[in-house]
């Protein structure tokens, strides 16, 4: 059930979402869908050539999942605009934990919005991605 978002002050938290884990099949499904091809991905050899330890996930698919944690809770078509920041690699196996704090309410062009700040952690509870949201809530 969708929240009732007319009555959102700032404070609130949004409930939290799990993304992942990341499988070595969600990266090699992601990179079909996406076009994106890049072997740090999906190809171990090439990864440990470059120094890495394992492949990792597409940073767009790492914001799929944080975007989760608003279209969850609010819907995509309320969405006014939404970006993010990526901070680390996030590598496969993760599981990230998104989260949404509402921060700040004003009025815009005739729509009370919303802005939403998200974060995206590893099981570590180290950030790998942080962003904000604007939503209508009117």
């Amino acid at each position: 059930m969708m929240h009732s978002l007319a009555q959102t002050n700032v404070g609130e938290i949004l409930p939290e979402i799990h993304f992942g884990p990341i499988t070595r099949t969600m990266l090699a499904l992601y990179a079909g869908a996406s076009g994106d091809h890049n072997p740090a991905h999906i190809d171990l050899d090439f990864a440990k050539a470059a120094g890495l330890p394992d492949v990792f996930a597409h940073g767009m698919l790492s914001f799929g999942g944080l975007a989760q944690v608003v279209t969850r809770w609010c819907g995509r078509d309320r969405m006014r605009s939404f970006g993010a920041r990526f901070l680390a690699i996030v590598e496969v196996h993760e599981l990230l934990t998104c989260t949404g704090l509402v921060t700040e309410r004003f009025e815009e062009a005739g729509e009370t919005l919303v802005r939403v700040t998200v974060a995206a952690t590893t099981r570590s509870a180290s950030p790998a991605l942080t962003g904000e949201a604007l939503i209508c809530v009117s």
